[in-house]
């Protein structure tokens, strides 16, 4: 037992001055990178066979990484960075209702494409034909790059080349990924100091102005996609409800206090426990679709699920929340309503818009003003409006929260500053799958 507990103690030392090494080749090629790549601590792990990573630390294989290093340490380097770009990609957190197989995929064909373009020494490899023949489609495909677009291409492919190319792109383990399928009900811990490591990577490389321009830019898309994504999650979170629930408040209540009544008096606490508590609570919210010739049905449709999504899954949502998705071009054309996931996946399977004439912004905010005089429209949370931007704004502020969310640029004179805006890119979109 003492000589196997020394064994495994030397072949951790080992490990470590290996992953030491890995990271020091790829501080010299990625010095943009270096707070990233010292984000996760190392911790030995038994039953992989590989790197893998939960965002906090990285799990390692020692038997593996004191076998392989001799023969081909850049495989390892890749191996390293690959586990970090997937975190720097917010790879982990953003798998949604994707099918797992596919999207751990698309995730590794993303990263392995980027790593594959930046050409440096410590990671330079030959590609294989699969990797060549797999990387032309995907710049023929004439779209912008993400794990979530390489997810939906893989419909057009056959079960022969997702076997071949689960086989040529296994890189690290994802078993210590988040799964579930939605997002985490608020962002995790690792998810928010990846967010921030993110942001701090990308402005490192726009600060240092690499030669290598084509890889970094691949490394800036998809930092810039990824990110917006996090920050439209916490633009939503804004309208939550400030609501007084029936339940107890622990950081108002003495506990000793309490149990010292009971002691002392039998069945008298000193202190009762508070019962209310202020908590954060939608009820009910709208989003309204501007359905002119403006915007496009597919945009649409990732914008409904990606906003619902965030709302459903934000765990500040009450039991009896209610979505109202309005169709709205120069008037109201439907009003569906959603109050779970189930709901929701039926109206996107059928969805349709409905409109194409001009574009006013006020049938939409009428419509709802009267839902809440008949009482059929309670405790409205807020209100988000999907456009161009292009149409007659209501001349009152309203009584509730209300938010445009723009397809682009829009006409910042023309919109009343009573409104909340958040500017919505078409690639920021493309992170959601239908």
């Amino acid at each position: 037992m003492g000589k196997a507990e020394t064994e495994q103690e030397w072949q951790e030392h080992m490990s470590e001055e290996i992953l030491g090494l890995l990271r020091s080749e790829l501080y010299m090629d990625f010095r943009y990178m270096d707070v990233a790549l010292s984000a996760l601590s190392w911790c030995p792990k038994n039953g992989i066979d590989t790197i893998g990573t939960d965002g906090e630390q990285l799990f390692y294989s020692p038997e593996q990484l004191i076998r392989v290093y001799p023969k081909n340490p850049i495989f390892l380097n890749r191996t390293y960075l690959h586990s970090v770009l997937h975190c720097v990609f917010s790879h982990l957190w953003l798998q949604g209702n994707r099918e797992d197989a596919r999207w751990d995929l698309a995730c590794d064909i993303m990263v392995e494409y980027v790593i594959d373009h930046l050409e440096k020494p410590s990671t330079k490899r030959i590609l294989s034909w699969s990797r060549r023949d797999i990387y032309n489609r995907l710049d023929n495909a004439k779209r912008k790059l993400s794990a979530a677009s390489i997810y939906e291409e893989m419909t057009a492919w056959d079960d022969e080349d997702f076997r071949t190319l689960t086989k040529e792109f296994y890189t690290d383990t994802h078993a210590f990924w988040q799964r579930g399928g939605n997002e985490p009900p608020m962002p995790l811990p690792a998810q928010k100091k990846w967010d921030k490591l993110s942001r701090q990577t990308q402005m490192q490389m726009e600060q240092r102005g690499e030669e290598d321009a084509e890889g970094q830019q691949l490394i800036l898309d998809q930092v810039s996609v990824n990110g917006n994504r996090y920050r439209y999650s916490e633009f939503l979170r804004r309208f939550a409800l400030l609501r007084e629930e029936m339940q107890c408040d622990p950081e108002e209540f003495d506990m000793n206090f309490y149990s010292f009544g009971l002691r002392l008096y039998g069945n008298m606490p000193l202190v009762e426990p508070l019962e209310t508590k202020e908590v954060l609570k939608i009820q009910t919210f709208v989003v309204v679709i501007d359905t002119s010739y403006s915007t496009s049905g597919n945009l649409v449709k990732k914008f409904i699920q990606q906003t619902a999504e965030i709302l459903l899954g934000s765990g500040q949502v009450s039991a009896q929340c209610r979505i109202h998705i309005i169709q709205c071009d120069d008037k109201v054309q439907k009003d569906d309503v959603v109050s779970g996931m189930e709901e929701l996946e039926r109206l996107l399977q059928n969805f349709e818009l409905v409109g194409g004439g001009g574009t006013d912004f006020r049938p939409a905010f009428q419509y709802v003003n009267e839902l809440i005089e008949q009482q059929r429209l309670k405790d409205l949370s807020g209100l988000l409006y999907f456009t161009d931007g292009k149409g007659i704004y209501p001349g009152k502020r309203p009584d509730y929260q209300t938010a445009f969310v723009f397809i682009g640029e829009y006409e910042e004179a023309l919109v009343p500053p009573w409104a909340m805006r958040y500017v919505c890119s078409r690639a920021e979109l493309e992170t959601t799958a239908v």
